[in-house]
């Protein structure tokens, strides 16, 4: 087990979500102290192989580290292993989005048709960018039938697709919805989705070790991923993939990306406004408002909200929604996170931006959300107590 620091030197963007911050709680206790028994018993009641752990406070860098890249002949996991974030993936495919829109190139609030022309005239078609990454269609599954292989055959399925209820009036998580966000972001782009986050994205937010085609000189840091059989597992190739849940990427890189959401850290004007527009609240559910993928809950917030909020039922059951009018701004006082899950990963990220505090957690094993939601609150709490 391993507990390193890096000090961030970060100066302070113009961001919403920062302009007004809170003046910073006294910050007493010790990650080194306060994490490791509790991520050490996670790793164990779940037998993760390879679990890190990072936490940024005011742009402060902390990384817990516990086992290994794999099962046999593994390396020991550190801030710089690469790790599949599943779903996580999805709040950077918003974020190009934003970013597209920012620059003029995509109207979220637009017909898909006035970008994928093939889809004029069909149901899909008149969802708009801001209907998709919020997953307000009305009733879009979760995945994709396994007989779609190609964009051909793609496009076919959703011009035949019908939603079960009128759209933004039932949230259904589905990674169709995000995964066409992806592409049509980059059509409207006027280049592929790779090339789109790898190329202009990821640098702007100063990310060194984020990819969604891991190159060669990097597999060596790529962590084995395991199912809950215990067989060796990594994201296959498939419609949608990269677009949806196909990002990898390290402890350290991901702080930067909550830093960059929090308004701690300097980027280029144009994206510090599209990750603030990510965190626009556009529905509320049961549980959260609903941002752009993000899930916020106000600050301070109980663990049985979270847990609900996070339940298998949210992602696999489509769920009433009722629209914000005006939609809501981003807010300091609250509690944002997303979860993620590849057949051999799993990932959670959380942020509290008046607090200026955030925490990834990745693992080269899939195992419960409630889980990782528990260990999670448990360290900001800790972190949090004076």
């Amino acid at each position: 087990m391993t507990v390193l620091s890096r000090r961030a030197v970060l100066a302070s963007a113009l961001l919403p979500l920062a302009a007004s911050a809170l003046p910073a709680r006294a910050q007493a206790a010790d990650f080194g102290k306060v994490a490791p028994p509790i991520f050490s018993a996670l790793a164990k009641a779940n037998d993760i192989p390879g679990l890190v752990v990072g936490l940024t406070r005011n742009g402060q860098h902390e990384i817990l580290a516990i086992g290994n890249t794999a099962r046999k002949d593994g390396q020991p996991v550190d801030g710089d292993t690469l790790f599949e974030l599943g779903s996580v993936s999805k709040t950077f495919t918003v974020a190009l989005a934003a970013l597209a829109a920012q620059r003029g190139r995509l109207d979220l609030g637009a017909p898909i048709a006035d970008v994928a022309q093939r889809l004029t005239g069909t149901a899909f078609g008149a969802l708009t960018p801001l209907d998709l990454a919020t997953h307000a269609t009305g009733g879009m599954p979760l995945q994709l039938p396994d007989s779609i292989r190609n964009e051909k055959e793609l496009v076919e399925w959703l011009a035949a697709w019908k939603p079960a209820a009128p759209p933004a009036t039932r949230r259904a998580y589905s990674n169709i919805s995000i995964g066409v966000l992806g592409l049509v972001t980059a059509t409207a782009l006027g280049i592929s989705f790779p090339r789109a986050v790898e190329r202009d994205l990821f640098p702007l937010l100063g990310l060194k070790s984020t990819y969604v085609e891991v190159p060669d000189d990097a597999m060596a840091r790529y962590a084995m991923g395991y199912t809950k059989a215990n067989k060796p597992a990594r994201v296959t190739p498939a419609p949608l993939a990269m677009e949806a849940y196909g990002v990898t990427s390290t402890a350290l890189d991901m702080l930067a990306f909550l830093d960059a959401n929090m308004g701690v850290g300097e980027v280029a004007p144009d994206i510090a406004q599209a990750l603030a527009r990510t965190h626009t609240g556009y529905f509320e559910t049961a549980n959260y408002v609903q941002e752009m993928i993000w899930e916020r809950y106000p600050w301070p917030v109980g663990l049985d909200r979270l847990l609900k909020g996070n339940a298998p039922d949210m992602a696999t059951k489509p769920q009433p929604i009722t629209r914000l009018d005006p939609p809501s701004p981003p807010a300091l006082a609250s509690f944002i996170n997303k979860t993620g899950s590849t057949n051999g990963f799993g990932s959670y990220v959380v942020m509290l931006p008046a607090e200026k505090l955030g925490v990834v957690v990745l693992a080269n094993r899939n195992y419960p959300n409630e889980e990782r939601v528990k260990a999670v609150y448990a360290l900001v709490k800790g972190m949090l107590s004076r």
